[in-house]
């Protein structure tokens, strides 16, 4: 069973217990195809002028093959050991790594410095409190980075006449790195901060793109190529991203 997402997202293919999200691209090619790579993304690309009913239908109609083939390169994929938040853990801010220096004393909270996250708490050997004061950091650095970065690609794109900072919220995310609501308002991933500038600049210039183009057809890869010619390089960069 196939279900849509918000506008121009992500469809969502549910089959076996599995629940896998996927975008339709057109381009200029004489049949559908659909690919699961190793990296467990599904892609899915149809020809320019397909009705969206029967890329779906297809789709559909290969789940079987399609969850086959996701449990496959499952098997093969990195187990990704649980954060501890302890001292000496790597972590990620903006596409660089840091290590993570966990120290007793106040007042609490978290700085950057040099190569290293230093956090400041109470009780060190409480993981969920470092977790909880980490994640405080990153939710106040994304809020500060995302507003900076759509006003410069607001202005990168001026001509273009995007609305004027339109409504921007951070929030967790699972299966998305940004959407865009049916009233205009922007939502990032909060680990989005833990990519290079240049994906999140990429996310934001997307999401933007869906204010005039709410769906993923021709008329939105020519938008969003007018806007940022080399988005595929950074939306293959993004997908390589293990946070």
């Amino acid at each position: 069973m196939i279900e849509n997402g918000q506008p121009g997202e992500s469809y969502l293919l549910r089959y076996g217990g599995l629940e896998i999200p996927f975008q339709i691209q057109f381009r200029e090619r004489k049949h559908l195809a659909i690919t699961v790579h190793p990296e467990l993304r599904l892609e899915v690309v149809a020809p320019f002028g397909s009705d969206l009913g029967i890329v779906l239908a297809k789709v559909d109609k290969r789940s079987r093959w399609i969850v086959c083939q996701w449990r496959f390169f499952e098997q093969y994929r990195p187990p990704q050991p649980g954060r501890r938040f302890v001292s000496g853990e790597t972590h990620v801010y903006l596409g660089r790594q840091y290590r993570l220096k966990v120290q007793t004393g106040g007042p609490e909270g978290v700085k950057l410095i040099g190569q290293f996250l230093q956090v400041k708490c109470t009780d060190k050997e409480n993981n969920e409190s470092v977790s909880g004061l980490l994640e405080g950091w990153y939710r106040s650095h994304a809020e500060r980075v995302f507003s900076n970065r759509l006003q410069q690609c607001i202005e990168s794109t001026g001509s273009l006449r995007f609305p004027t900072l339109p409504n921007m919220t951070v929030r967790k995310m699972t299966k998305r790195w940004g959407s865009c609501t049916k009233t205009g308002n922007i939502l990032l991933n909060l680990d989005l901060v833990k990519a290079p500038v240049h994906c999140v600049d990429y996310v934001i210039v997307h999401e933007l793109c869906h204010l005039k183009v709410h769906n993923h057809g021709k008329d939105f890869y020519r938008l969003l190529t007018r806007c940022m010619p080399d988005w595929e390089l950074r939306k293959k960069r993004l997908e390589r991203i293990i946070i």
